[in-house]
């Protein structure tokens, strides 16, 4: 179904009581579906998007709470994120799919892949941890849910650059009015995001259930990640049988916009070799 949205019309869905802003691109006998990082969007995507859309019908969408989707007083957990995914695939008729998720869209993946394979063709994981919040980076999560609220976005996206981006991204001159655009969409997030941050703070972990997963599973991180650090990523990979470990080169923890060329060559390797011969 499709709704006016300010007076732009966009593609939005109602399922498991909230309603999801998506775009569905391309077409293909087979879907890839795109689940999106915290405090970023569907957006974050475009060049896989552009990339696969010739050959695969390429989903997008919103996380309640985030981007254009709606904002809900409750429901941020990840178990309830991965319903509302699931009820998004089977509304819009996409199973199987191939399901790929980045740090908290990777959250919601796994979930899918282990409690509900029969839906996907693949699970692909990009910059994510299977594993609770660190302790450490609790009482961060805690200070920027605190800045949000009483100073907006805008002042607190500098700060969050350095977590959502590695070091050859921050420092390339060459890319200094991209990166203006990335600091920009990250300042325009609503105050409400809150809610979506308390839910990655307070998640349970996945890592017990990972050995369950059946289907091809590629995981994917930047070398210069340090919200989710490689060592994340090998310990997912070990868990998932049969899954395989790329790194992204020159890429933190939002590599689809950092290194999408590398990024794009992974996807196309794993998803090309998945095809009927």
């Amino acid at each position: 179904m499709a709704c006016e949205y300010g007076s732009v019309e966009m593609p939005r869905i109602r399922v498991n009581g909230v309603e999801l802003h998506y775009d569905s691109t391309g077409s293909g006998p087979e879907a890839v579906v795109l689940s999106h990082g915290l405090l970023f969007s569907g957006e974050m995507f475009r060049e896989q998007v552009r990339y696969l859309a010739g050959r695969y019908r390429v989903v997008t969408y919103d996380h309640r709470g985030q981007g254009s989707s709606e904002v809900t007083r409750a429901g941020y957990d990840m178990d309830n994120l991965a319903r509302d995914a699931t009820e998004l695939v089977e509304a819009l008729g996409l199973a199987p799919c191939h399901f790929a998720g980045l740090s908290m869209g990777g959250f919601v993946a796994m979930r899918l892949a282990a409690r509900r394979p029969e839906l996907l063709r693949s699970c692909i994981l990009l910059e994510t941890s299977a594993d609770p919040e660190t302790a450490e980076n609790v009482p961060r999560y805690r200070r920027l849910n605190v800045a949000l609220r009483l100073l907006g976005a805008r002042l607190v996206a500098p700060k969050v650059m350095p977590i959502m981006f590695g070091k050859t991204f921050l420092a390339d001159p060459a890319r200094s009015e991209f990166r203006q655009e990335w600091q920009d969409r990250l300042g325009s997030v609503r105050r409400s995001v809150h809610r979506a941050i308390t839910g990655v703070v307070k998640r349970e972990g996945i890592y017990g259930e990972l050995a369950k997963i059946p289907v091809p599973t590629l995981v994917l991180v930047g070398d210069e990640d340090v919200a989710t650090p490689p060592s994340m990523a090998k310990r997912i990979c070990k868990a998932i049988p049969g899954s395989r470990l790329v790194q992204i080169p020159q890429a933190g923890h939002s590599s689809t916009i950092e290194n999408p060329r590398a990024v794009n060559a992974a996807l196309d390797t794993f998803l090309e070799g998945l095809r009927p011969r």
